[in-house]
C-alpha cells in the first residue's frame, strides 16, 4: 500500500538533489574556459562555460584601418571556434555534476537547460 508512496518520496528527493547539483554546476561553468585562435594565432578568443567571451587578443600587426574586414572575420572565426570547442567541456561538466542523480539517457542534453 505504501510502496508507491515510498517511490514517490525517493523520486522527489532525487529531484531536489538534481536541482542542487545543477545550480552548483551552473555556478562552476564560469571557471571552465576555452581559447581558440584564427589567422595563425594572430587572433585569440577565450570563452567560458556560460558561453561568454571573456578575453580577446589581437596581434598589433593586424590592426590596419584599410583592412578592417579581415580583422573582423578573424575575430568572428576565433570566437565561433572557441564557442564550438567549449561545448564538449560543458556537457562533460554537467554529466559529472548529475552523475548518480540523473540517469544517463542517450540524446538527453542537460546543457540545453543552462540557457
Amino acid at each position: 500500500m505504501f510502496g508507491n508512496m515510498g517511490d514517490m518520496m525517493g523520486l522527489m528527493g532525487k529531484m531536489k538533489d538534481l536541482q542542487a547539483n545543477m545550480k552548483t554546476a551552473q555556478e562552476q561553468l564560469s571557471g571552465i574556459v576555452e581559447t581558440a585562435e584564427s589567422g595563425g594565432g594572430m587572433v585569440k578568443a577565450t570563452v567560458n562555460g556560460q558561453k561568454t567571451l571573456v578575453g580577446l587578443e589581437i596581434d598589433p600587426e593586424l590592426v590596419n584601418p584599410d583592412d578592417k574586414e579581415m580583422l573582423q572575420d578573424l575575430v568572428v572565426a576565433a570566437v565561433n571556434k572557441a564557442l564550438e570547442n567549449i561545448e564538449p567541456k560543458v556537457k562533460e561538466h554537467l554529466q559529472k555534476a548529475t552523475a548518480g542523480v540523473m540517469p544517463n539517457i542517450p540524446g538527453f542534453d542537460l546543457s540545453s537547460l543552462m540557457k
